[in-house]
């Protein structure tokens, strides 16, 4: 019977030897053979990319990250998917594995602030070089592509200011070129958007975020084809880059609910926009949801659905105000990461340079214009809409 993407991640294996809905927590170091000759046997199937349901050593992951790895290559159409210890670990994994001394990588600018610090900071160390584009300019990356270029990192949409790029562009100049291509798909997630299918070589997703749902739980997706696989897999097995047995099956149990999360995260931002984008003190809803404009084209080319996670930009002399907004939210926590239960909300400074802000080198807004960050989360909207409401008075 074939199963939909909706069914499959309530029903994606089954535990026949323990009877447990949900796959056992395994945690292991040392794994055991019956004899030398089932050892060399299960080595080999390994490196010829056959299914197995085991590692030959735990750096390499347990039966619970193989479950993990398995459900998380279905929904990816992925040749392979590594596991890693956080999201941020997914990205470095990619880097590290793929970027060489003398190499230049090609970054969107409106990439996760964590991001540009490596590809902009540590990789400068090793000799690599990383060029910033406009991510809202096509021509800027081409402009940048020169006979160096290893890779062109794509976060789609941009991080906090959520512009969409026209992916197939990005991609058939890559391929004309032999460029390999990376998109951060943490926002749309693999219901929404299969990178892999479009044409590119790695989508990565940090399960920290929607994936795991519920804000305990960290780690990371690396989903690629079989172009890239051998090189990150060489890097993987030595780097000791791996995911915890007890993390893979918190992120697992989250998968259960994914598509239905999703669904009502959205009708709840929907509503909440609706709201946001008829109060005065709000400029500017930065999200696809004005059909005539190049951002929600974009997405309805490429997306079958959106998120919860959104910014809004708020006008005004007096910052100090605008923290008070922020700090005047009884719903909204204050804290970094997103995709859990609850509703968040974070001023973001991109014009200067913070631990997870490296400072923008294109950017449109102005002096006065400050864009707070909103997850929304699963509440009830209308009490969501009523703490912004009491909240946004405190604008100036």
């Amino acid at each position: 019977m074939k199963k939909s993407i909706n069914t499959f991640l309530k029903h994606p294996t089954k535990d026949n030897d323990n009877r447990s809905a949900n796959p056992p927590v395994t945690r292991a170091s040392t794994i055991l053979f019956n004899t030398m000759q089932e050892m060399i046997s299960h080595e080999k199937k390994i490196k010829l990319h056959k299914n197995i349901t085991h590692y030959s050593y735990g750096r390499y992951g347990s039966t619970t990250t193989i479950e993990l790895e398995n459900i998380i290559k279905k929904l990816e159409a992925a040749y392979h998917v590594f596991l890693t210890g956080t999201g941020f670990g997914g990205i470095s994994l990619a880097l590290m594995s793929l970027c060489r001394p003398g190499d230049e990588i090609i970054v969107s600018d409106n990439v996760y602030g964590p991001t540009k610090e490596i590809t902009e900071d540590l990789l400068k160390q090793f000799n690599i070089i990383a060029k910033f584009y406009n991510p809202e300019k096509f021509e800027d990356l081409r402009n940048k592509i020169s006979k160096k270029t290893k890779m062109i990192f794509v976060e789609n949409p941009g991080s906090n200011t959520f512009e969409f790029q026209d992916l197939n562009k990005i991609v058939r100049i890559a391929k004309k070129k032999n460029i390999v291509t990376m998109l951060d798909n943490t926002w749309g997630t693999p219901l929404y958007l299969k990178p892999l299918k479009i044409g590119f070589d790695i989508s990565f997703s940090s399960a920290t975020k929607y994936f795991s749902g519920h804000s305990d739980a960290m780690g990371g997706t690396l989903a690629v084809n079989k172009k890239v696989y051998k090189k990150i897999m060489f890097f993987y097995k030595l780097s000791g880059y791996r995911m915890s047995a007890d993390e893979a099956y918190l992120i697992i149990r989250g998968l259960r609910t994914l598509d239905v999360r999703l669904k009502q995260h959205y009708e709840n931002a929907i509503k909440v926009i609706n709201y946001l984008k008829k109060h005065r003190k709000v400029k500017e809803i930065l999200f696809p949801y004005k059909p005539k404009s190049k951002n929600y084209k974009l997405w309805k080319k490429y997306y079958s659905g959106a998120t919860s996670l959104f910014s809004i930009v708020i006008k005004s002399r007096k910052k100090s105000s605008v923290i008070k907004f922020v700090n005047s939210l009884e719903l909204f926590g204050i804290g970094y990461s997103w995709g859990g239960f609850e509703s968040l909300a974070i001023l973001q400074d991109l014009k200067k340079k913070t631990e997870y802000i490296k400072g923008r080198h294109f950017y449109r807004f102005g002096k006065d214009e400050h864009i707070v960050r909103l997850h929304i989360g699963l509440e009830e909207p209308k009490e969501l809409i009523a703490d912004l409401n009491k909240a946004l008075k405190f604008v100036k």
